[in-house]
């Protein structure tokens, strides 16, 4: 368990191994696998796979409150832990791996973006808030979590932001693989950036498989 302020984050170690970690960020309303996919099985280096806020083995918090940027400060928590590392996200994962990818080009070695729940997020430019009072849960996923984080604001500028951030610091020709097939404004304008490839699961994987281990 990680301290994140008064939120404990589970990071599960799925693999031990030498070389660059890789770190699995799951999908709107999931948790993390309970050992290392299939796919995953010839990484070098160790597996990791966090819950997000309010998700899986983590702290549920009172009254909701979630964003992107709260989950991507949860990831940011684990990369710290991990020193570097890969990481592959799906469906919401995508979006904060791909964040996380901009945020801290020096310690993300690629990113992969994948299909899965919470890929498409909400609107594309500002909305009317709404305010609601759902009953709580005593078991994750956190409703307020599967509410707000369904309807985030995702604009298609601010996604690339993090695409250009990633390739002028990653010291990586193409930082960003995205192998999703569903592709939501926002993500249409990251593939259009330079960095970015579009290819499969193993490709991606290959691509930023450590060369030394």
């Amino acid at each position: 368990m990680l301290r994140h302020n008064k939120i404990d984050l589970a990071l599960h170690r799925l693999a031990d191994g030498e070389g660059t970690p890789l770190l699995l960020l799951h999908g709107l309303g999931e948790a993390s696998p309970a050992e290392a996919p299939a796919w995953a099985a010839d990484w070098p280096g160790r597996v990791a796979a966090l819950d997000f806020t309010g998700h899986g083995s983590s702290t549920v918090p009172r009254g909701g409150g979630y964003s992107a940027e709260i989950l991507l400060a949860d990831a940011d928590v684990a990369l710290a832990e991990l020193g570097t590392a890969t990481i592959v996200g799906r469906g919401l994962g995508a979006y904060i791996a791909l964040m996380l990818a901009g945020a801290r080009p020096t310690q993300v070695r690629g990113a992969v973006l994948r299909d899965g729940p919470g890929l498409s997020g909400g609107p594309t430019g500002p909305t009317s808030q709404s305010f609601v009072e759902i009953q709580p849960s005593p078991h994750p996923p956190d409703p307020y979590a599967l509410f707000e984080l369904s309807r985030d604001l995702r604009p298609p500028d601010y996604a690339t932001l993090f695409v250009r951030m990633a390739v002028e610091s990653s010291g990586l020709d193409d930082p960003i693989a995205v192998t999703a097939v569903v592709r939501p404004r926002w993500l249409t304008g990251v593939v259009n950036e330079v960095g970015v490839v579009t290819c499969s699961l193993d490709e991606a994987l290959a691509m930023f498989r450590p060369t030394t281990v």
